[in-house]
């Protein structure tokens, strides 16, 4: 995530500077490598909210038992992928 973050802050930057940098911006993101690329970035940082959350829960001592701790792992990655899949939908295509 930290690693992708330079790349992000340009695509940023790019699609702000001027119609022809969006342009170019725009045909980058529109590269099947980088639509995967992208859309592992998107993957890594909602899987890191919605972790985010789930231990926000345990500080307050929700769900520390064993079998709701595991429950609780499984619904954060369901709702990870569900969430990538909804804004990779709305973004890259």
């Amino acid at each position: 995530m930290f690693l992708l973050l330079p790349f992000l802050l340009w695509l940023f930057q790019s699609s702000l500077a001027s119609p022809e940098t969006f342009a170019s911006a725009r045909e980058v993101v529109g590269h099947p490598l980088a639509k995967i690329i992208v859309l592992g970035l998107i993957w890594f940082y909602m899987h890191h909210f919605c972790a985010g959350i789930r231990y926000l829960l345990l500080d307050l001592h929700k769900g520390v038992e064993l079998e709701a701790a595991r429950l609780s792992s499984k619904v954060v990655f369901a709702v990870s992928i569900a969430l990538t899949l909804i804004i990779g939908a709305k973004v890259l295509w």
